[in-house]
């Protein structure tokens, strides 16, 4: 693979661009199978390698052996474990001059993973052993080869890598059961025979295990019988959580964890890098002693088993003349990923240290009327990015339950406490009648040397106050919520006087703000924002969902909440207007009656879907529709999705929204009737190529001057200077 991608021959600068990204460690494969042939030029390239690490102050992780070994041994041959013995000798005598500090070497990469794919064919000829045997056969190089490592030079730490996975029962058998224990047990294996923990005649020991290397990618959790995936991209629910996986590992080991490999490939490589740093810093806010992300690869190269095929699963794209080519978004993840990472330590070490000796993390109570695990959108954006900064309990409307009063808790991500409480009254939201049990309920909920920040999605909420003592309170107007169906009739007043004594407004829109700026002087716009790298998946047009997949071109969608602000009769005239038009309705159904939604066969209504399965809806779309009625309730919105839709690059559009047509009346198809709405949907499915074209180029530029990352960092920084501006804190 290094010749491949010319990694051998432009190692050195290919160190030089970690740099920037403040990258000082790197995985390298000498590669037995190759390198005992011609030693002396294995050595030239690591003597090159390390040179070049020594200049840009890159410490190299050595692997020895990577699926394979020389053509004249087989794997159970007499002569196999010396002479590997003997080569890791050699390789280690040769290199134990070039590091001051303890090198760290894996000697046989993915034993486990090896011993299968050596069993079933995909490595080598040894089909005829079992794969336990197979194992065993590597453990005993292993060992060897650790030994011999050590011998020359003691300082060595040895890390040992395979894949972890969760296998799932395709049914409630007990053989289908057993079968799933045994597989998701076996992952350890290697691991256990190393330390001894298992089959100690094999001569393991823990000596031989330093770190833990966790090789996690997307297609690691599967079902037993049917093998079939349970699909990341497309937000499966019953996946295991990374996090949980790591910890189970760590508990077991109780060593130090690496993640060792990981990467997802094209438009998917971006989002699958913020799926796992927020699954990383909850394993170490768990007290995992996590090492790093080693990101693989970082320079793109074929497929190990089809070369002809370049999957764009790199940091840097690599052209046909070996240029390295930086993918922008990925670039942008990564560094966001990095200081996120940063960020948490700070809750890492106020648990490890003296708690009286470290200044407490602040705590953020935040008080919402939509629940956290409804559509994803505002509250969710934020909170998950401030939880870098805050302790943060979301606390929402209370539901209805028979019998005593108790608060429901979970974490749905790093450092965010979902409190759901569960009371008898039947009032729904934060009712008056509700008040006095949720103090009850709530006035333990925060210790009182705890510092603390309120902040309101709902006014409603505003009488809890009372049970805490907040050294700021922070509004973040998202929507008129006076002005929805079924409004409490306190609402006006409880937001008037939040308003008036709030420390920090935010407005989730520019007609928010004209409307709630005459009430406090410190009130910012900060409307909604994109998850770009969510949202890039989109672009690749292959990633069409599967719930669409059979309905015919032309689609028309749209996505996010169905209630009464939903034009009904326009979607129905669009129907009817041209039956080979497919509209596509992705989101839950709310305050209206199902019965009154217009059913026509063009017409698809597929209910809620996971945020991570949006962009593959997107991807099949020709044009994406704000069809929203112009009311009280729609005059303040300013609908997340209209950035998400530009992401995507497809023609957009919409009713008359005031914010939608004071921002993007350039690049957004505004109609004012049915009729006109039509038109425009006709018009943006007969762009030509060129016109999509410099549709796109316009929507990439609004779209790449906006993140949520930026917007929450300009909230934080206004939060920050009231914390200091306040002598309480």
């Amino acid at each position: 693979m290094n010749d491949l991608n010319n990694h051998n021959l432009q190692s050195s600068s290919d160190y030089s661009l970690l740099l920037p990204f403040g990258i000082h460690t790197v995985r390298e494969s000498i590669g037995w199978r190759l390198a005992e042939t011609n030693i002396d030029e294995t050595f030239k390239i690591i003597n090159s390698k390390m040179q070049a690490a020594k200049k840009y102050g890159i410490q190299i992780l050595w692997s020895f052996c990577h699926y394979g070994w020389p053509k004249d041994l087989s794997l159970f041959s007499p002569n196999f474990i010396p002479r590997f013995a003997m080569f890791c000798k050699n390789v280690a005598t040769y290199l134990a001059d070039y590091y001051d500090e303890s090198p760290i070497y894996s000697p046989i990469n993915e034993i486990s993973f090896m011993s299968w794919g050596i069993s079933t064919g995909l490595f080598g000829n040894d089909t005829q052993h079992h794969p336990d045997e197979i194992k065993r056969q590597l453990i005993r190089a292993t060992i060897a080869g650790c030994d011999s490592i050590l011998s020359v030079d003691p300082r060595v730490l040895f890390l040992h890598c395979d894949p972890i996975i969760q296998v799932f029962a395709d049914n409630e058998s007990k053989l289908c059961h057993q079968r799933t224990v045994a597989i998701n047990e076996s992952q350890f294996e290697a691991w256990d025979m190393i330390t001894g923990v298992r089959e100690p005649q094999l001569g393991g020991k823990r000596r031989y295990l330093d770190i833990i290397g966790a090789n996690y990618y997307h297609n690691n959790q599967w079902f037993t019988l049917s093998k079939r995936p349970l699909d990341w991209h497309l937000g499966d629910s019953r996946r295991f959580p990374l996090h949980k996986m790591l910890s189970n590992l760590s508990k077991r080991y109780k060593q130090p964890i690496l993640i060792a490999e990981t990467s997802h490939v094209g438009s998917g490589r971006s989002a699958w890098l913020s799926h796992i740093t927020a699954h990383i810093a909850q394993a170490q806010l768990n007290g995992c002693d996590i090492r790093g992300i080693c990101i693989y690869p970082i320079i793109d190269r074929p497929l190990w088993d089809n070369i002809k095929h370049w999957p764009n699963s790199g940091l840097w794209d690599v052209d046909s003349y070996f240029i390295r080519i930086l993918n922008p978004t990925y670039a942008t993840t990564l560094k966001q990923s990095q200081s996120i990472l940063t960020n948490f330590q700070t809750f890492i070490q106020y648990d490890k240290k003296q708690k009286e000796l470290v200044m407490k993390p602040l705590v953020l109570l935040v008080f919402s009327h939509l629940r956290w695990n409804f559509v994803f959108q505002r509250p969710q954006h934020i909170m998950s990015r401030l939880a870098q900064y805050y302790r943060i309990f979301f606390i929402e409307e209370p539901i209805f339950q028979v019998g005593e009063p108790c608060l429901l808790q979970y974490q749905p991500t790093s450092n965010i406490t979902v409190v759901k409480p569960c009371t008898h009254i039947k009032a729904p939201g934060f009712h008056d009648d509700q008040i006095n049990i949720l103090k009850s309920l709530l006035i333990n909920l925060i210790t009182n040397n705890e510092k603390l920040l309120i902040w309101f999605y709902t006014p409603m909420a505003l009488p809890l106050i009372d049970c805490f003592q907040s050294k700021a309170i922070i509004y973040d107007c998202m929507d008129e919520l006076s002005a929805f169906r079924s409004a409490p009739p306190q609402l006006q007043h409880r937001e008037l006087t939040l308003l008036k004594y709030a420390d920090i407004i935010f407005t989730g829109g520019t007609s928010l703000y004209e409307s709630k700026k005459h009430y406090n002087s410190n009130i910012y716009c900060f409307p909604s924002s994109v998850d770009v790298a969510h949202f890039e998946q989109a672009l690749d047009r292959n990633n069409d969902h599967p719930l669409q997949k059979k309905i015919p071109k032309f689609r028309l969608g749209y996505y996010g909440v169905i209630d009464e602000r939903m034009d009904m009769l326009l979607l129905e005239a669009i129907a009817k207007a041209h039956p080979d038009w497919q509209l596509i309705m992705v989101g839950p159904i709310i305050k209206i009656d199902v019965n009154n939604l217009p059913h026509m066969n063009n017409i698809h209504w597929f209910g809620q879907q996971p945020y991570e399965a949006l962009p593959h809806f997107l991807a099949g779309w020709d044009v994406c529709l704000i069809p929203f009625l112009n009311n009280n309730s729609t005059h303040f919105i300013s609908p997340t999705k209209i950035l998400e839709y530009m992401a995507a690059q497809i023609p957009i559009v919409s009713t008359a929204i005031p914010d939608v047509s004071r921002h993007y009346s350039d690049i957004v198809n505004i109609t004012f009737s049915k009729k006109s709405f039509i038109e425009a949907c006709n018009r943006a499915l007969k762009l030509t190529t060129k016109e999509r074209k410099k549709l796109a180029i316009k929507m990439s530029k609004i779209v790449a001057n906006t993140s949520w990352d930026h917007t929450v960092a300009q909230m934080q920084n206004h939060i920050y200077e009231l914390c200091h501006i306040n002598k309480n804190f």
